[in-house]
């Protein structure tokens, strides 16, 4: 049995393979999710700490029961995720006599969904697929990677939210499906083509991280559906920012104050949005005679985002992914639908700017909330994925005109994997008698500027990083990873010492193999570097 976990910086979604049906279903785990209207049921992606020595804590739906994310408390945790794998500018919460970082947050968040799966229905824990942004970076990947180890689990993998959510939309028919996906904490587009495949069903595909004696591919010799990712671009920009832009709205407006209960509200109010032109939230407590009350229509909404360049970012991100299609000669008339899903994605003002590129007839947003996890599934149904890497990867050196460390890159954004022929880089000593060779090797992040994530008061929010400013994560820096090569005999300048021959395989992992040009002898061999995203 296989479920997929749909991990939201707003909502999480759980979706399991119905064997019976052949179907994908969402489910619903009793005091975590909630039931929202028409809406599937729904995580709500909250974490509230009772005692982080001993790992005590309340999530999903539970926090927002006992009214736990209205209060100003250090103790609650909310959009989480957007701090996973980055550098926090700004304080870490001090609980329990304990740092409390945002990776520990998410594993205890994931952890309990976990465990409420396995005490519904142990059986179904067989295979896992988590679905990640298109933007995320190889330390968010690795620390899914953590916490899927220590899973009572066969295999897990991990797939792009939009192309599981093109798979999820069940379109067989289309051939170039576009996917805007934009929930609370990012905006993914992902262009997907869909065709039947081959004459017989080949061992699964996906990213793979990790696998017990059982495999689940099926070997019955049917067609299998291959999902062929074209192009995507994806940022940090999602719901939450909305939310916080309209609560700096009326703090500037009218002295409201910053807090978890007006973020909330105006969070009610962007919702109500949707549906009208005009919405409202009041909020009285009897305890303490605390009132609020919020107005907004749609046309100050647009004004706010107007002012916040959100539109902008949106044609940023598209320009991006129609300029990858071209150079594969896919025109926008050329695609054939576009998915919307996520909860921002419900926005008129955002569906209006989509409205802009594609005729409404193409445009669909029935599946908002459920598309990705359901979606994911496929991929443990025989469904073989083609991608390619997002970031571009290099090694560091010292920049002597500027006096600085910088970037070399030796594997570039768009390539597909796994890679035909390796990448050749030559090295030589720096220093005489020179013992060891060091690399260090970095995930580098998009020339148009990137986000950093950084704490305004006790918000937890985002800032575009200037353009030409670029978002570097090292992968290998820390003691016993640095070196690649051990001289012997040592090494003097003036010459070539080593070859290191970079290649990325099937699942995604960088490999290197280092030679001694001097010796002649292999001192690393298919060596694995890094996970790459």
């Amino acid at each position: 049995m296989a479920i997929a976990i749909d991990f939201g910086t707003s909502n999480t979604c759980i979706a399991r393979w119905n064997p019976v049906t052949q179907q994908a279903e969402t489910l619903s785990l009793p005091g975590l999710s909630q039931q929202l209207g028409q809406n599937p049921p729904l995580i709500p992606s909250l974490v509230y700490v009772e005692d982080a020595a001993s790992d005590r804590v309340l999530i999903g739906q539970t926090v927002r029961d006992r009214g736990l994310d209205l209060t100003t408390d250090p103790r609650f945790f909310r959009s989480f995720k957007r701090g996973i794998g980055t550098e926090i500018q700004g304080f870490l919460p001090q609980l329990d006599g304990e740092t409390v970082s945002f990776e520990r947050v998410g594993k205890w968040f994931l952890s309990q969904i976990i465990e409420k799966l396995a005490t519904q229905a142990p059986e179904d824990e067989q295979s896992l697929v988590l679905t990640v942004p298109v933007d995320s970076f190889e330390a968010y990947r690795l620390w899914l990677g953590e916490i899927c180890r220590a899973l009572p689990v066969e295999q897990v993998r991990i797939l792009d939210e939009p192309t599981a959510a093109a798979l999820g939309y069940g379109m067989a028919e289309r051939d170039n499906l576009l996917v805007i996906d934009f929930g609370g904490g990012t905006l993914d587009l992902s262009l997907v083509r869909l065709d039947g495949g081959g004459n017989a069903v080949k061992k699964q595909t996906g990213f793979l991280l990790q696998w017990g004696k059982k495999s689940f591919a099926k070997t019955s010799g049917q067609k299998v559906k291959t999902a062929r990712v074209l192009a995507k671009a994806g940022q940090n920009l999602g719901g939450t920012d909305i939310d916080n832009w309209i609560v700096d709205y009326f703090a500037q407006e009218r002295g409201l104050a910053v807090s978890p209960l007006t973020t909330r509200l105006a969070e009610r109010v962007k919702i109500q949005l949707s549906d009208r032109v005009q919405a409202s939230e009041v909020y009285f407590n009897d305890e303490t005679f605390e009132s609020y009350e919020l107005e907004l229509d749609r046309d100050r909404l647009t004004q706010i985002l107007t002012e916040h360049q959100f539109f902008e970012q949106l044609d940023e991100s598209m320009q991006q992914l129609l300029q990858q299609a071209r150079r594969q000669e896919i025109e926008v008339t050329e695609i054939d639908a576009v998915l919307l899903v996520g909860g921002t994605a419900q926005m008129p003002a955002v569906q209006t700017w989509v409205q802009q590129y594609f005729p409404s007839e193409k445009i669909h947003c029935d599946r908002p909330f459920e598309a990705i996890a359901q979606g994911a599934l496929q991929i443990c149904q025989g469904v073989e994925v083609k991608d390619f890497l997002y970031h571009s990867y290099g090694i560091r050196y010292w920049d002597r005109r500027n006096q600085c460390h910088n970037w070399h890159p030796i594997i570039n954004p768009g390539q597909p994997y796994p890679m035909t022929n390796p990448v050749e880089l030559v090295l030589g000593a720096s220093l005489d008698n020179q013992p060891s060779i060091e690399l260090i090797v970095g995930e580098l992040g998009a020339e148009t500027g990137g986000t950093e994530v950084y704490f305004d008061g006790d918000r937890l929010i985002t800032r575009r990083l200037d353009s030409g400013k670029k978002q570097v994560q090292p992968l290998n820096d820390r003691d016993g990873a640095r070196q690649i090569a051990q001289l012997t005999p040592p090494g003097y300048p003036g010459s070539d010492r080593i070859k290191v021959l970079f290649q990325v395989d099937a699942q995604r992992c960088l490999r290197m193999t280092v030679e001694d040009l001097l010796t002649n002898q292999t001192l690393l061999e298919d060596r694995v570097v890094a996970e790459l995203s």
